[in-house]
């Protein structure tokens, strides 16, 4: 399995992970907010994936080096938008101002902590 296979398979559970620790912390965990969890998830990792590569967020120079973990940042505020607006779309409901900000923030944190892993195992296994 190459680099960019790991990288990709680990954004998408992170994002997973992101989206179901976001419920978690609202007591909506059981398997009736699956579909809202799918309507928070599939707008996140459909503006990730189309979005990232503007930020060079997949080419491997910028990638292996943990000082451009910062580029998830500017890329979560282009990103969460587009989410929450594909989100409220979708569910045919309004979108609460604040939501972007703390889906930006918080999936900003999560990525910034995958990737940072991805370089430290990266890097170990180079070796």
């Amino acid at each position: 399995m190459n680099k960019k296979t790991i990288l990709i398979i680990g954004d998408i559970v992170s994002l997973v992970l992101l989206t179901v620790i976001g419920f978690a912390t609202h007591g909506e965990t059981g398997a009736s907010f699956i579909p809202r969890m799918g309507a928070t998830f599939l707008p996140m990792l459909f503006s990730w994936f189309i979005l990232t590569p503007w930020f060079g967020l997949f080419d491997e120079q910028v990638v292996e080096d943990p000082g451009n973990l910062w580029r998830i940042i500017p890329a979560m505020l282009f990103i969460a938008p587009l989410a929450a607006t594909l989100r409220a779309a979708w569910l045919g409901a309004a979108m609460l101002p604040l939501f972007p900000l703390i889906l930006g923030g918080s999936n900003a944190l999560g990525m910034m902590a995958w990737r940072w892993l991805y370089v430290f195992i990266a890097r170990r296994f180079a070796k």
